[in-house]
């Protein structure tokens, strides 16, 4: 990874109506759930689950979407197109090879306006206030912050630990931790300079490589205690099937 340089590499102190969104996921975890398309295009309630966090960044201003996508990428542009018939601007970066998550928001650099942006991941819905998310970032002259979320049983997800004044002090591994914890919801805003760090042309992650790497670098998380699901598990992807209740009502 490279060295950031914060005085240089941060620009501005404007928030963004951009966002990006991390659509390239395989799903094989959910197998026959994901039918023909991939993880994001699984149906819920009769939409594909990508279109639910399509509409809660349209419900915060957030109109101007660049999806990154991969395998089948095809489905979520074939479904979508450019976002006319839902009110917003998409756009596509496409991910020939598999790049990882920061490996494919380094891809997308080149279509990122030069302020701050939102990321989202595509297999996982926060019913985070965004405008306050923003407002936190922007308060704090952060380089990164992430959406935080309290879980009842965190044994599947790495989960963040913040010092008194809010900073991303550690993460602890997928597995270490078993009970309540706090978690990576999959909600960020990040500076154009976190992608002038990541390396080109390889696999990166954000959670494994570039976010341990910012820890003391102006990057905070945003405690929140919204609606929160992870469709990652063939359980909980089947359990929003059968309920989408809640979903429904954070976009509505």
């Amino acid at each position: 990874m490279k060295r950031i340089d914060f005085d240089r590499e941060v620009p501005s102190r404007q928030a963004t109506t951009q966002a990006v969104v991390l659509a390239g996921g395989l799903g094989r975890r959910l197998g026959p759930l994901v039918g023909h398309g991939n993880k994001p295009m699984v149906q819920v309630a009769g939409k594909p689950f990508l279109e639910y966090l399509l509409l809660h960044l349209k419900k915060y201003g957030v109109t101007r979407i660049i999806l990154c996508v991969g395998y089948r990428g095809h489905v979520i542009h074939d479904y979508f197109g450019s976002g006319g018939a839902w009110g917003l601007d998409l756009t596509y970066s496409w991910e020939r090879d598999l790049l990882g998550t920061a490996g494919a928001l380094r891809l997308a650099l080149p279509a990122i306006e030069d302020k701050a942006f939102f990321v989202v991941n595509g297999d996982s819905f926060f019913d985070v206030d965004l405008r306050a998310l923003a407002h936190h970032h922007v308060s704090l002259h952060a380089l990164a912050t992430l959406a935080l979320v309290h879980v009842t049983d965190a044994s599947r997800y790495g989960t963040v630990l913040c010092s008194d004044d809010g900073a991303v002090s550690s993460f602890v591994e997928k597995g270490r931790h078993t009970g309540s914890a706090v978690i990576n919801a999959g909600v960020y805003m990040l500076e154009p300079g976190v992608l002038h760090s990541i390396p080109s042309g390889r696999a990166v992650s954000l959670e494994r490589e570039v976010f341990p790497s910012l820890i003391g670098k102006h990057f905070f998380g945003m405690p929140g205690s919204g609606y929160f699901v992870d469709i990652g598990v063939p359980d909980d992807c089947t359990h929003l099937q059968a309920d989408p209740n809640r979903l429904l009502q954070s976009v509505a």
